[in-house]
């Protein structure tokens, strides 16, 4: 009995590194930020895109996009901010029509 435990064991801890170490247990974030939380854009299908703001390459977070979205155009219309690109600029987006 003792011995089959042992060898259960020693499987599922094999089984756990390999997963650790391949990344199958990674999981990533959605990016972005609602602006505010709670106005129903997180999901793509919910907002289409409306501007840029801020410099580029903008160098902030996501908060820091939302704010500069909401700061600059108001909040509504914008509904979702996110650094993206690989030039990294701050978009701003709005709920669909």
């Amino acid at each position: 009995m003792a011995k089959n435990f042992n060898s259960v064991s020693f499987t599922i801890l094999v089984l756990v590194l390999m997963m650790a170490s391949t990344g199958i247990l990674k999981t990533k974030a959605l990016p972005g930020v609602e602006c505010p939380v709670g106005s129903g854009c997180l999901l793509p299908s919910t907002r289409v895109f409306s501007q840029e703001c801020g410099p580029a390459p903008f160098t902030g977070t996501d908060l820091d996009c939302c704010k500069c979205c909401t700061d600059t155009y108001g909040s509504p219309p914008v509904c979702f901010a996110v650094v993206e690109g690989t030039d990294l600029h701050c978009h701003c987006y709005q709920k669909k029509p």
